[in-house]
């Protein structure tokens, strides 16, 4: 379980792979994470992907599936993901890092995030609150409907001969052509 796993999804050869291209000194950020010695072209990202591929593999793999001891197939995952999420860690405080020195550098960007996510949160809002409105509306006249029902037979008289009357009462009379 220990082999490096490089290339294993990609057809890459095994090795971590060049870092990727972004600006200028924000690799090598990527590469200092406190404490933790890192091979100079790897990054927390890189070691990020490798240490998913890491956990997937041990789940999939040809030795797991086989092999008849259960404790040690826990093992190897639980060590696969205890690492997955150690490294998950460390990216998490790298870029709380970035933006801690974006809020003391640019305050205003900061503000501007800020604003634009409250924007689109009262935005979310009344759209759920329109979404409501519409429904307490149709629930309304549902209710207003069952209501004029309840009292309309109230409202007849009983007996057949009554309600044709009454129904009869109803009809304008025809007018007369002079």
């Amino acid at each position: 379980m220990g082999t490096p796993l490089g290339g294993m999804f990609s057809g890459q050869p095994p090795g971590p792979p060049p870092p990727p291209p972004g600006l200028p000194g924000q690799a090598s950020l990527l590469q200092a994470a406190p404490g933790v010695p890192r091979p100079s072209n790897s990054t927390l990202v890189d070691e990020l992907e490798s240490s998913f591929e890491a956990c997937f593999a041990s789940l999939v793999s040809q030795d797991y599936v086989n092999g008849t001891d259960q404790e040690e197939i826990r093992t190897g995952v639980d060590q696969c993901i205890q690492k997955f999420l150690d490294i998950a860690r460390q990216t998490e405080c790298f870029f709380l890092q970035k933006r801690l020195q974006l809020s003391v550098q640019k305050p205003e960007q900061v503000i501007k995030e800020d604003v634009s996510e409250l924007r689109n949160e009262l935005q979310r809002k009344d759209a759920l609150v329109q979404k409501h409105l519409t429904k307490l509306r149709h629930w309304q006249q549902v209710l207003e409907d069952i209501s004029v029902q309840h009292k309309k037979p109230a409202e007849i008289p009983q007996g057949s001969l009554a309600y044709l009357e009454q129904a009869s009462a109803n009809i304008p009379a025809p007018l007369k052509q002079t």
